[in-house]
């Protein structure tokens, strides 16, 4: 019995130890360009210039696909910052979208910006185009300030609010201010 049990032992030491590996299965519907090469969650992102403060970013989750030169965006709440690094403005939105090429940045879902002179602007999708400084959409929106309300397709703004058209106007009415 005990010379069985050394042979046993022998068998599984020389026969158990081969050279063969267990490969893992791999889920090939998945492509790799689906997946973000980084991950964060709650995050803020500064952003500067000549050592300025400019923005803050704020984000409930954001994927970084380098292959694509994209970042998407949940839960997303911009503050904005003028000359003498006041906040000026805020912008929040369900989604966003940064293109690393361009530097452009979409907000998508459910968007609102509000200035500091109390301009609040309502959209589905807003753009803001970096090289231009410009923010812009051509989806409805509806802007409402201190004196009138106006709602029609298209826009297109400075980065305060201060300066902007519709182009194709639906809606304008004045505000009552008494109320």
């Amino acid at each position: 019995m005990k010379h069985l049990l050394i042979y046993f032992s022998l068998y599984l030491l020389f026969f158990g130890c081969s050279e063969s590996r267990i490969k893992p299965q791999v889920d090939s519907s998945v492509g790799t360009e689906e997946i973000p090469s980084q991950e964060s969650w709650n995050s803020e992102i500064i952003f500067s210039e000549e050592g300025k403060l400019k923005a803050i970013l704020f984000a409930d989750h954001i994927s970084v696909f380098d292959n694509k030169n994209l970042k998407l965006l949940d839960g997303v709440k911009i503050d904005f910052y003028n000359e003498d690094e006041i906040k000026s403005s805020y912008l929040t939105s369900k989604h966003g979208r940064i293109d690393d090429l361009t530097k452009d940045m979409y907000a998508i879902d459910s968007v609102v910006a509000v200035s500091d002179s109390g301009v609040v602007l309502t959209t589905d999708e807003l753009v803001w185009k970096n090289k231009e400084k410009k923010i812009m959409t051509d989806k409805f929106v509806t802007i409402i300030d201190k004196k009138e309300r106006i709602e029609g397709y298209g826009f297109e703004s400075d980065q305060q609010l201060n300066n902007y058209v519709i182009y194709n106007i639906t809606y304008l009415a004045e505000v009552d201010q008494s109320k």
